[in-house]
């Protein structure tokens, strides 16, 4: 190398690490998505969240000519998935599907690793679904009377399962256990699905699902309906009766489903997303697959959503505590 080139090429290679790295290019609300968006579900395959999540997922796939993948990523009533969406970069490529254990979480845990309200975007509220006491079909009891009687007979002998301790389908079964006054075990699985696959094994006996778990496997006679936890009838399911009608009144325990995003995710990208979800809900076919679950289509603006999900940590939380259940 000549003299004169030796001199210049260290100031070259200087000049260049020196230079100013271009910025990632961040997608706005008019080239979303760039590439595939992950839809983190934080429950097992087979639960209520699971099934609404994947319905909404395909149909967004479709609309944005990206693939929505969902993400399974179970544990600790939620909270790991939940966790991995708090810290996801917030540009709208990580999204997650959540129900209401995102509002129960902060009354059943002394620390969560994240703050449910502040670390979030409130997208989109996605579907309502009463929840549905159902028992085995070798259960004699056919009325909400039938098995608490049944139950008083037989103290500590019928069990009750649940997607998991603190988790929606629990509290709902342990507040009709303390409105009842009667004593059944609770037998937590890692999610909805196993759960009522443990139903329909006969390891259990007894289980208040969401309807999108249950409403194939009452169809099927695999398990007997015997009444919803909402305040009023279900048109979806007009035959069955309210628990609040056999006899305990203000008895309401229904279940919701939403998107949510990181915190600091632009709102213009988070409205974008929101109107592209309320397209999604608005087709006849993605209302009549809800329906086929037991679950109406919801709607409404990321702020709405937002009021309804602060509104809900506070209500559960008085629940939480009337049940004297301990955070863990």
């Amino acid at each position: 190398m000549r003299p004169r080139a030796r001199l210049l090429l260290p100031a070259a290679i200087a000049c260049w690490l020196s230079a100013p790295v271009p910025a990632a290019r961040t997608a706005g609300p008019d080239t979303y998505p760039q590439r595939p968006v992950r839809m983190v579900i934080a429950f097992a395959p087979g639960g209520g969240t699971d099934i609404i999540g994947r319905i909404v997922a395909q149909r967004l796939s479709e609309a944005w000519g990206q693939t929505v993948v969902v993400d399974n990523r179970p544990g600790a009533g939620s909270t790991i998935g939940t966790e991995i969406v708090a810290r996801a970069a917030p540009d709208g490529h990580t999204l997650q599907t959540v129900s209401m254990s995102h509002a129960l979480n902060v009354s059943l845990y002394r620390k969560l690793p994240y703050d449910p309200v502040r670390d979030f975007a409130p997208v989109a509220q996605l579907a309502t679904a009463p929840n549905v006491l159902v028992v085995h079909p070798s259960v004699p009891a056919r009325s909400v009377k039938e098995l608490i009687a049944l139950a008083k007979s037989r103290p500590g002998q019928l069990n009750f399962s649940s997607s998991g301790s603190g988790g929606v389908s629990h509290l709902s079964a342990e507040l009709l256990r303390s409105a009842a006054g009667i004593d059944i075990v609770h037998v937590p699985y890692k999610g909805a699905g196993p759960a009522m696959t443990a139903l329909l094994a006969g390891e259990v006996q007894i289980m208040m699902a969401t309807m999108p778990v249950a409403s194939a496997q009452i169809k099927a006679n695999r398990v007997r309906a015997l009444a919803i936890s909402s305040a009023k009838r279900s048109p979806l399911a007009p035959e069955l009766p309210t628990i609040a009608e056999a006899g305990f009144p203000g008895f309401q325990t229904d279940t919701w489903y939403g998107v949510l995003a990181p915190s600091r995710t632009p709102p213009a990208l988070v409205h974008r997303i929101n109107r592209d979800i309320a397209r999604v809900l608005e087709a006849p076919e993605v209302k009549a697959m809800f329906e086929q679950q037991g679950a109406q289509t919801a709607a409404g603006t990321p702020e709405s959503f937002g009021a309804f999900i602060r509104a809900e940590i506070e209500k559960w939380a008085k629940v939480i505590r009337a049940a004297r259940i301990e955070p863990l």
